[in-house]
């Protein structure tokens, strides 16, 4: 890949993406979103990678659209005047539809399409120092990047309208106690913190990780019956897996699992 908004480094298992226009807050500007839709699908198809983490660089986490870019597009050019789905919404659905669970650290700031690339990754670790905020009504736009689908999932449809409606922009406490975010941490530990989680995570057997992001995905659309048939299938796969074995085998011989994704 050849990138010049963003920075993609592999260590290990883990594959962090860095929006990398701290200057500007990390804002998306020319072909910015071009190239976070190219990482999402290199990351999820790299073998090597079992989980991705997703960040910004600087102060910021990502201020959503670069408004002076925004001001200048004539009404031809916009985005909202396709019929197509644009960049925006594949990353979504890029993130989505890969079965590595995506880890948004978010260090700073996370505004507009920003606050909603976080809410797209499967979890969020949030510093102390961030604030979130669906301001796209403050600049006449309605949201995008999946905020009026992701939001609500996360906290209700009152809490969404209130703040989709309002364009407020809250700490990370306040994010914290109403679903947003996972956790918050101090500032300093937010890099240390994210890499351990995704370690951990990426220590872990993918399969049924995938199987259980999908069915996770399911959550609303299942009844019980729906969920525990889903459970067997999933079950099944794993059980017929090397994986399974090496985990079973592991546990009675005391050492940590090598699992192989097979």
């Amino acid at each position: 890949m050849r990138l010049t908004h963003l920075l993609y480094e592999k260590v290990e298992r883990v594959a962090t993406i860095t929006l990398n226009r701290p200057e500007k807050l990390n804002a998306f500007a020319g072909n910015m979103r071009e190239e976070i839709l190219e990482a999402v699908r290199a990351a999820g198809a790299d073998e090597e990678v079992w989980a991705v983490v997703v960040t910004g660089a600087g102060k910021a986490f990502c201020a959503g659209g670069d408004v002076n870019e925004l001001a200048a597009e004539t009404q031809a050019a916009s985005p909202a005047a396709t019929t197509d789905r644009h960049t925006m919404s594949k990353i979504v659905l890029a993130i989505n539809s890969t079965e590595k669970p995506f880890i948004a650290s978010v260090n700073g700031i996370a505004v507009g399409g920003g606050c909603n690339l976080a809410l797209s990754c499967d979890i969020r670790i949030a510093s102390d120092r961030a604030r979130f905020g669906e301001v796209f009504v403050k600049r006449g736009l309605h949201p995008d990047w999946g905020g009026i689908y992701l939001l609500p999932r996360l906290v209700g449809y009152a809490k969404a309208a209130e703040l989709i409606f309002s364009g407020e922009v809250i700490d990370a406490g306040e994010a914290l106690r109403i679903g947003m975010v996972n956790r918050v941490v101090p500032h300093e530990e937010l890099g240390t913190r994210t890499r351990e989680l995704a370690h951990a995570i990426a220590a872990n057997a993918p399969l049924p990780i995938a199987l259980a992001k999908r069915g996770l995905q399911r959550f609303y659309e299942m009844d019980l019956a729906q969920a525990v048939d889903y459970e067997a299938f999933a079950l099944k796969v794993c059980w017929d897996s090397e994986d399974r074995k090496e985990g079973l085998d592991s546990f009675l011989e005391k050492r940590a699992p090598n699992f192989r994704k097979k």
